[in-house]
């Protein structure tokens, strides 16, 4: 995995863009937010990372149980530095992972903040669990 193909994963979803709250070596993917009654909804984050290639990471957010069972698989997985390790796991990307697991953990925190939202603004996205009926 290196810094575009996890910018193309993140940006790949519907609704996802690239912020830089915390200047300009620290991406932040979030979900764009939704307008509905003429009021504009806060975006919400689903990965942060520094994009430096040399010390390669990203935090992701996770349902707490998998989290810890990530983490005693996994010695890349960690909690995530600066957030609640209750809920946002940080994933070396050094090499170790398969690729293939990486996009799964950077869906499934994708999917967990979408399905934080209202189903209006859900709906509005497009989301396929939705349609699917895999989640409330």
């Amino acid at each position: 995995m290196d810094v575009a193909a996890l910018r193309a994963i993140c940006l790949g979803f519907p609704g996802a863009f690239e912020d830089f709250p915390f200047g300009p070596d620290t991406s932040v993917f979030k979900v764009r937010s939704a307008v509905s009654g003429g009021t504009r909804h806060a975006a919400k984050m689903f990965a942060l990372s520094a994009m430096d290639p040399d010390d390669f990471a990203v935090s992701l957010k996770c349902e707490p149980a998998l989290a810890e069972q990530l983490r005693a698989a996994h010695p890349e997985i960690t909690g995530a530095w600066h957030l609640n390790k209750r809920h946002w796991n940080g994933v070396r990307l050094d090499g170790d992972l398969p690729d293939a697991m990486i996009r799964d953990l950077v869906e499934d925190s994708y999917d967990l903040v979408v399905a934080s939202l209202t189903r209006r603004q859900q709906e509005q996205l497009g989301w396929a669990r939705l349609a699917g009926g895999e989640l409330p």
